[in-house]
């Protein structure tokens, strides 16, 4: 009886020594934000950002969009966040958010090539071809036109716009004339 007691004393000891090492560590996490808690569980582990650029490499948006929410509870609404935000809401077909957040981030810096062009997706997805041009020209520019995906956007843009039937329509010469009491004919000479 006494072995099993002394036995049961010594591994007390070595369970309180145990959580004498990692008492410490559980007491500040403890006090850490939720995503803290989850990086620090993991060795070395990758921000948010880089978590969700990875998703939507794979193609799993909405697990995107909650890494880039996480990122944003981490590192607050950057430029950088809200842009991944939009691009994710873009590609779930959530074309109002994805405005939205595009928008915030342009606010934040109005050179931010991703943003514009994706904005100009967004656009160009609600057949706003003027102001889609607009953002394609603006990302070209600023990226110095080194990305062909922008240049084929800025062309694909161009071209709807002049498609859209409003490009160089012939002028016609309209009159009115009187026919009776109260009644017009309007005429139209090509």
């Amino acid at each position: 009886m006494q072995q099993v007691r002394m036995l049961a004393a010594a591994v007390c000891v070595v369970a309180l020594a145990a959580c004498d090492r990692t008492g410490a560590a559980d007491a500040t996490l403890a006090d850490a934000p939720p995503m803290s808690r989850a990086a620090a569980a993991v060795p070395d582990a990758a921000d948010g950002l880089e978590v969700g650029h990875r998703l939507m490499a794979a193609g799993e948006f909405e697990l995107a969009l909650r890494a880039y929410y996480r990122a944003a509870a981490d590192v607050g609404p950057t430029v950088d966040v809200l842009s991944a935000v939009g691009s994710a809401n873009l590609r779930l077909g959530r074309l109002g958010q994805a405005e939205q957040m595009l928008r915030r981030a342009l606010e934040q810096d109005e050179t931010f090539v991703p943003a514009l062009n994706n904005l100009g997706v967004v656009l160009a997805e609600q057949s706003r071809w003027g102001e889609a041009r607009h953002y394609f020209r603006n990302a070209f520019a600023f990226d110095s036109g080194r990305s062909d995906e922008i240049r084929e956007n800025l062309r694909l843009a161009i071209a709807n716009l002049d498609d859209s039937g409003y490009a160089e329509r012939e002028a016609y010469a309209f009159s009115l004339v009187r026919r009776g009491t109260g009644q017009f004919l309007l005429l139209a000479a090509p």
